[in-house]
């Protein structure tokens, strides 16, 4: 069966979401892309250090509340039915919780050809890109460089330490191909 959906876990600053533009590049046809950032940025600035929302603690640690959990799960829902409709999707995550975090994923994607990516990048060097992008919480990338990875099962899985996004993304698109991606 041909790929619907291409979700790709990893820590922040692994280079997920540059891997997610190359994909868009290579592959013959059009993907639509989603990510965590987009979806937290477009909760209300309310969402964000609070409770029920979503906090950033000064050592990297993220903590997500029950308001944040419900918008995420019809998030998902959604991309879940666009998906079904027709629409191929690229997903940009980090599972916080691990395989629970696939399993939701799971659910709101049932009935599709999903293809599991795990993207890992060693935790110095995701540590240097991040203070180098100067836009996240120092300690976000060491703190979920493993924890993201934790209990999961995936088809593939692409190492950024030392691999170019571009190479990543040929990795994830032959993938793509073999489940038969029409050319």
């Amino acid at each position: 069966m041909t790929t619907q959906v291409i979700v790709l876990n990893g820590g922040s600053s692994a280079g997920k979401s540059e891997i997610v533009r190359r994909l868009q590049a290579v592959l013959p046809r059009p993907w639509l892309a989603f990510g965590v950032d987009s979806l937290i940025e477009a909760m209300p600035a309310s969402m964000r250090a609070s409770d029920a929302g979503i906090e950033f603690d000064q050592d990297g640690g993220v903590n997500v509340g029950p308001e944040f959990m419900a918008l995420q799960t019809a998030w998902m829902e959604g991309i879940g039915a666009m998906a079904r409709a027709g629409a191929p999707v690229i997903i940009d995550d980090v599972f916080l919780g691990g395989a629970a975090t696939q399993r939701r994923w799971q659910a709101a994607l049932g009935g599709l050809e999903v293809l599991w990516v795990g993207v890992r990048c060693d935790s110095a060097v995701a540590a240097e890109r991040e203070r180098a992008r100067g836009d996240r919480v120092p300690g976000m990338a060491v703190t979920q460089a493993e924890i993201v990875h934790e209990g999961m099962v995936y088809d593939v899985e692409v190492d950024t330490t030392r691999t170019g996004s571009l190479a990543c993304a040929e990795i994830i698109a032959d993938r793509v191909r073999r489940s038969g991606e029409p050319l």
